[in-house]
């Protein structure tokens, strides 16, 4: 590759804190530009936001099917590599579609989709084209997470016994939703969020590192969900047990009504050596804990023996300086655009550049939304993890 990925998005425009996130991490590297935009359904937004970014105003787009009929209609040297997708729940499956109908890349917000059919048709569609998605679970491109992923598939700790996964926050403590808090406002109404409140915002983040880190598939769970705060419509509060396929029993809670907690992501996972933990807080160290000898702690950074091709892959500065959010983030998007690149180029990536979440993922966040709630309404509990 001789040039940037060209990339286009839906959504994100002026005052939009996941959309700025999304360009920081895809401008991090210097291997992508954005060259086009639908940024807002609000035609003056979308113009404003245009300018603001310095986009050419013929591709600033007042609605995502305009700006992908014309840009697809581009010549070769000026077409888009892909498209972001960063609108809410509900609006994510159509403009997804006809990317990929049109021949775009995808980038997209989790969860992936508004239901599991609309995920699994997305998952077909990406298979039919042989386009690549990728969907931004973030807390996967933390190098610290990919040295424990790898620790648990090297055997480190033999065989993985017990998961716990927990994700607090105290955001929604309120009814902020009813006090002029957008973000609120959408993640908090079924029509716009889907069935799932706290368990599908925060909760698929937690289900999604749980089987990345472990290696194994939640094959059943026992689902309580809970709604804290008197007036508000999806569950904002829950735990679940799981059963995984390789035998490991794990433990699942996600809140939004932890009050004084900001997001406090963290995981533990024991084996018959050892186990492992992580803090998205703290989240340039790995504490490895042995049954036989005392507890190391594993820093990023730093050139040491323990350090992974995949953690190396993703570290960006020396030991000490703290890699956070924002540098996770960027991760996600330069494997992503290494992987296009590469396909572009017509040669294999490599295998470090090729691990970021997938619709494989986005399919297994919906089914868990769908089999969580399903457990909650049931009075058996136990239930099948099914897709």
């Amino acid at each position: 590759m001789n040039r940037k990925l060209r990339m286009g998005m839906i959504g994100g425009g002026k005052d939009a804190f996941i959309g700025a996130i999304h360009r920081i991490a895809a401008n991090m590297d210097g291997l992508i530009e954005l060259v086009a935009g639908a940024l807002s359904i609000n035609n003056e937004v979308a113009v404003e936001s245009g300018k603001m970014l310095f986009l050419d105003p013929e591709r600033t787009y007042l609605d995502f099917k305009t700006m992908l009929q014309k840009e697809a209609a581009m010549p070769a040297d000026k077409r888009l590599d892909f498209v972001t997708i960063v609108t809410p729940n509900f609006a994510h499956f159509e403009p997804a579609m006809m990317a990929l109908d049109l021949g775009f890349n995808v980038v997209i917000e989790k969860p992936i989709t508004f239901s599991l059919e609309e995920a699994k048709q997305l998952q077909a569609k990406v298979e039919a084209t042989g386009l690549t998605l990728l969907l931004t679970h973030t807390y996967t491109g933390y190098p610290m997470v990919k040295q424990a992923r790898q620790m648990v598939k090297d055997g480190a700790l033999g065989k993985i016994r017990k998961v716990w996964v927990e994700y607090p926050q105290g955001w929604l403590s309120k009814l902020s939703e009813r006090e002029g808090n957008a973000q609120a406002a959408w993640r908090t109404d079924p029509k716009k969020s889907g069935k799932a409140g706290a368990m599908g915002d925060i909760g698929t983040h937690a289900a999604n590192l749980a089987e990345y880190i472990s290696g194994a598939k939640i094959e059943k769970l026992c689902a309580d969900l809970n709604i804290m705060v008197p007036g508000r419509a999806l569950d904002d509060d829950g735990a679940v047990l799981l059963r995984f396929d390789n035998g490991a029993a794990g433990v699942l809670m996600a809140s939004q009504v932890a009050a004084g907690e900001e997001n406090a992501l963290k995981i533990r996972l024991y084996g018959e050596k050892g186990g492992l933990e992580w803090a998205q807080q703290e989240p340039n160290t790995l504490l490895v804990k042995w049954l036989d000898k005392p507890t190391e702690i594993y820093r990023a950074g730093g050139g040491y023996t323990f350090q992974s091709s995949y953690m190396t892959h993703n570290t960006r500065t020396p030991g000490g300086h703290p890699e956070g959010y924002l540098e996770a983030f960027g991760n996600l998007y330069r494997n992503f655009a290494q992987t296009l690149s590469a396909k572009i180029d017509g040669v294999q990536p490599s295998p470090e550049s090729l691990d970021f979440p997938s619709v494989a993922d986005g399919v297994r966040g919906m089914a868990f939304i769908d089999n969580v709630v399903r457990s909650a309404q049931s009075d058996t509990k136990w239930t099948n993890f099914d897709i």
